[in-house]
């Protein structure tokens, strides 16, 4: 009897156990867990660093500087370039250089310039002639010159440019000095802080005048000019049958470094070779002056010329509608032309001989001539 008890409870018990399972399967089937949400926390990117922060594109490069100094008023310094005054002092601190004829064949330049405060020396520098009066009025600059021709001063006296000469004797010896390893007129150079110092005797103004925008149009650091379909212009030779100048194009600086008298063109501030990365050839004009020998090269107007960067060559147009106008230059198109960033080397060269200025599409080219 006992036993048969026994075993009644322990069926009991099992089915007992066995419910419990399945209440509890079925209890677990009807209360899942709520669903955990996930929260995804976007981090914010790094801010990017402006490489250009605190500067602005030179008006005179398009390459950036200190935006402090970008309406600092340039400089256009005269200077001799005869083998007697080489190498010069400078060049290589220039935004823009023209060079041109003067009497006697041999070509003078003029050397635009916004850093400059540094240079112990600069030039040689020599006398005025009237057009590069108007080129430096085209950048608004202060003009450094030592004398000047009888047309020279005429146009200065129009007031059209702010300048120092070296025989005004107020800035004189402020501005200019001579040295002893070369024999006069060779031999008379200006400092950066002489030239400061002398347009703070003159009062002249130290920035831009407020509607100066530049003379240049420079193309975007993403967006080089390459000229495409352009003339392959691996050495260009602007006519000046003095000095015979040339520039080779350097493939692996994108520069075009120039020559002339057989060898390189130093700048003998640091010994590096004189270049440029934007050349204008720009026929003009001239005549002389009647009863003299000085040449009168009249830059109003209008004309032809070609445009070198990168290699490349293409035929351009200039106008000038005054002499108070900035000279355009304009392509087949007749849109302006864009300049790489860097150094615009400005050729004039007389109309009587635009058919002797020589292009190489490579330097193989030219070593065969």
């Amino acid at each position: 009897m006992r036993r048969k008890k026994t075993v009644l409870a322990l069926v009991i018990l099992v089915i007992l156990a066995a419910a419990g399972v399945v209440i509890g399967i079925l209890y677990v089937r009807g209360h899942k867990e709520p669903e955990k949400s996930i929260v995804t926390v976007e981090e914010e990117p790094e801010p990017v660093a402006d490489p250009h922060a605190g500067q602005a594109r030179s008006l005179l490069t398009g390459e950036w500087i200190d935006a402090s100094l970008v309406r600092s008023r340039p400089i256009a310094i005269m200077m001799e370039d005869t083998k007697a005054a080489l190498p010069l002092y400078g060049l290589n601190s220039a935004g823009v250089v023209y060079e041109a004829p003067v009497e006697g064949g041999i070509t003078r330049l003029v050397a635009i310039m916004e850093n400059y405060g540094d240079l112990e020396r600069i030039g040689n520098v020599r006398s005025c002639r009237p057009y590069y009066v108007y080129i430096a009025s085209e950048y608004d600059a202060v003009y450094v010159h030592y004398g000047q021709s009888v047309q020279g001063l005429e146009v200065l006296n129009t007031g059209i440019v702010d300048n120092l000469s070296g025989l005004d004797g107020s800035v004189e010896s402020t501005v200019f000095f001579r040295t002893s390893d070369r024999k006069s007129p060779h031999n008379a150079y200006a400092s950066g802080q002489g030239i400061i110092a002398g347009i703070a005797k003159k009062g002249y103004d130290t920035t831009y005048a407020e509607d100066y925008s530049g003379h240049w149009i420079f193309a975007a650091d993403d967006s080089p000019v390459t000229l495409e379909g352009g003339a392959d212009a691996a050495v260009i030779k602007p006519y000046y049958p003095y000095n015979k100048p040339y520039f080779v194009y350097n493939k692996d600086t994108g520069l075009y470094e120039r020559f002339q008298f057989g060898e390189e063109d130093i700048d003998a501030v640091d010994n590096s070779q004189v270049y440029a990365k934007n050349i204008i050839f720009q026929f003009v004009p001239s005549s002389i002056y009647s009863g003299t020998q000085y040449l009168n090269i009249p830059l109003n107007g209008s004309g032809t010329g070609k445009f070198f960067t990168n290699g490349k060559m293409v035929d351009i147009t200039w106008k000038k509608n005054s002499n108070s106008d900035i000279t355009r230059y304009y392509d087949a198109a007749g849109n302006e032309i864009v300049l790489n960033p860097g150094k615009t080397w400005v050729c004039l060269i007389q109309n009587s001989y635009d058919d002797r200025s020589e292009i190489y599409a490579t330097v193989e080219e030219f070593e065969a001539q």
